[in-house]
């Protein structure tokens, strides 16, 4: 029987042994500090995406061909720091069968998880961050796992790379490499700095998307939503480009808040991960 609630629909679904691509959902919204309901953004994304078309008329090509398991979500019960340790098993035991995984959250928090266990297994990669916030906090509200603090966690293990961002906080400042930093209000309206970011990124690259690294007016479904965020296009050109001159080894999608009244964000973070998931299995 077809399960009806994996990624891509029932036309999508597959047996983990067939499968090439592990989408793990990890519901969690313990620490985020304005909308919550980040903890449903999952079942929206898994929702959503059975509305989506298979066949991408881009790349002429179908990346659900590949096998596409959606496993059962991360129990999220406990302190951010307990998650992550879950989320990080979970994740290299993927891994270590030789799957692409694609985490799904939830608040950025649950990318802690899946950064470590990713480091743990490539030798030479960096982390690529799309997302309005800087999240440089070395500790936020007495916890060092909080949404606010997942970069400041993955500048401890390897090189990170900073796309979107547009908000901050005044203590952040000494954490953050600027050289590194591609902020929203310089990078509007051209593509000339997606070569001077991949320029920056090592030979593997993991990346996590904060769904706010979108403009507001279309992706409203957030915890904090920023003006002056990227548009689609602007998104999709950048991870291609990202896809074919480094090695990605693993995504994760975050901070979805779905609002029942607009399906739309919910599509919008649906399309986002096949259309990533197509650039990186691209032949």
């Amino acid at each position: 029987m077809k399960d009806l609630s994996c990624f891509g629909g029932p036309d999508a679904f597959c047996k983990l042994k067939d499968a090439r691509i592990v989408i793990l959902l990890v519901p969690y919204d313990k620490t985020s500090t304005w909308i919550k309901g980040a903890d449903k953004g999952p079942a929206a994304i898994i929702e959503a995406s059975a509305n989506m078309e298979l066949y991408d008329i881009e790349t002429d090509s179908q990346v659900y061909l590949k096998g596409i398991f959606t496993d059962k979500p991360v129990s999220c019960k406990g302190s951010p720091g307990n998650m992550s340790k879950k989320v990080e098993q979970r994740v290299s035991s993927h891994i270590e069968d030789g799957k692409f995984v694609v985490v799904i959250g939830g608040e950025h928090s649950v990318s802690i998880g899946a950064i470590a266990a990713h480091h743990k297994k490539y030798k030479n990669i960096s982390v690529l961050q799309l997302d309005a916030h800087s999240d440089l906090r070395d500790e936020y509200h007495n916890s060092k796992y909080n949404h606010a603090c997942v970069m400041a966690r993955a500048r401890q293990l390897c090189p990170i790379v900073q796309v979107g961002i547009r908000s901050m906080d005044v203590s952040e400042k000494k954490n953050m490499d600027r050289k590194a930093v591609f902020f929203a209000e310089d990078i509007y309206g051209d593509t000339e700095w997606f070569d001077k970011a991949i320029a920056k990124l090592s030979a593997k690259v993991y990346v996590t998307i904060d769904l706010d690294v979108f403009d507001p007016s279309i992706m409203p479904s957030t915890g904090t939503p920023e003006p002056g965020g990227l548009g689609w296009y602007s998104v999709i050109g950048f991870l291609k480009e990202v896809c074919k001159k480094r090695e990605v080894v693993g995504f994760d999608v975050v901070e979805m808040c779905p609002n029942p009244a607009n399906k739309g964000p919910d599509f919008t973070a649906a399309k986002l991960i096949y259309k990533l998931l197509t650039y990186k299995f691209i032949e």
